[in-house]
């Protein structure tokens, strides 16, 4: 990446970390994808490049076999460039102004049947290699079912979220953004049971080492501090073979998508199920109907007498 491309990119990054909130999962990706477009355009600067530069890339994308959500995001990265740089008046033109993209296809959310998160939830009761290994593994997951909550939310929870038996935990989610979620009965008892252990093994730390107590509600020796996003997808993968349940099947976003989808078959309204997930717009939330739609679909097919032949 040669010195213009990386400044016209800090500064693109800068810029919606500032103006736009943006997380840090989201210029991450944004960054990425704008090193992959700077690859490809080898010596040619940013600002030399013309609209059949682009054209050429969107192809190179697609010669590399990339799914049409990823080209669509590429391009995405690639517009948010052009349109920085001429607001900037880094440019006079455009290229990207006109571009069509191959667009994104709404595939709906694949979700969990309320059986197979009831495994799921039992399991994680016993997986673990010693007994505070396994009730920080069922808070873990009953936290996320209850909550909704994104894996990096979850990790990252700090242990002051937690303490004083809540009803509600306050979460930090993308740009920063803060909202409230309530917390099932069952959820409060293994976070109960998961701070008893975490705070003695955290005190004797401290009285054996002199290590001061962490601030995250699930620590880790790694250099976050935390359980990190990565070992708790393993985990989750662990817990469904020992679930009984198929482990390609099930992810922490697809028991957030679980969450949403089981509130709405039970009653919930789409603005309040929308609060409690921590999107900026409902037409997000709105997927969640055509997930339901589907399964009730299914059940009028698999039980309705007339449907059988």
């Amino acid at each position: 990446m040669t010195s213009d491309h990386a400044r016209w990119i800090s500064a693109f990054l800068d810029a919606q970390a500032a103006e736009l909130d943006a997380s840090e999962n989201t210029l991450l990706a944004y960054g990425r994808d704008l090193k992959a477009f700077s690859d490809h355009l080898g010596q040619t600067d940013f600002a030399n490049a013309v609209r059949e530069d682009i054209e050429d890339y969107l192809v190179a994308c697609d010669a590399l076999g990339l799914a049409q959500a990823t080209r669509a995001r590429r391009l995405s990265a690639v517009k948010g460039l052009y349109r920085f740089a001429y607001e900037e008046a880094w440019r006079t033109d455009n290229p990207a102004l006109k571009i069509k993209g191959p667009g994104r296809t709404k595939s709906l959310p694949k979700t969990l049947s309320e059986a197979e998160v009831d495994a799921l939830l039992t399991a994680a009761q016993h997986h673990g290699r010693n007994a505070p290994d396994q009730r920080r593994n069922a808070c873990l997951m009953e936290l996320l079912y209850a909550t909704g909550m994104r894996v990096s939310e979850l990790v990252s929870l700090p242990v002051s979220a937690a303490r004083g038996d809540p009803r509600m935990l306050l979460v930090k989610g993308k740009g920063g953004k803060e909202r409230m979620v309530p917390l099932s009965a069952p959820a409060r008892s293994a976070l109960r049971e998961w701070l008893d252990i975490r705070d003695r093994d955290e005190g004797l730390a401290k009285k054996e080492t002199g290590t001061e107590p962490s601030k995250f509600l699930f620590p880790s020796r790694g250099k976050l501090g935390h359980l990190t996003r990565h070992r708790f997808f393993g985990l989750i993968k662990e817990i469904a073979v020992a679930a009984g349940v198929s482990p390609d099947a099930v992810t922490p976003h697809r028991l957030r998508h679980a969450f949403a989808t089981h509130l709405l078959a039970h009653g919930a309204d789409l603005r309040t199920i929308q609060t409690l997930l921590g999107h900026a717009d409902v037409s997000t939330t709105e997927i969640y109907t055509h997930v339901l739609d589907e399964r009730l679909k299914e059940l009028v097919l698999a039980h309705h007498p007339l449907a059988k032949e």
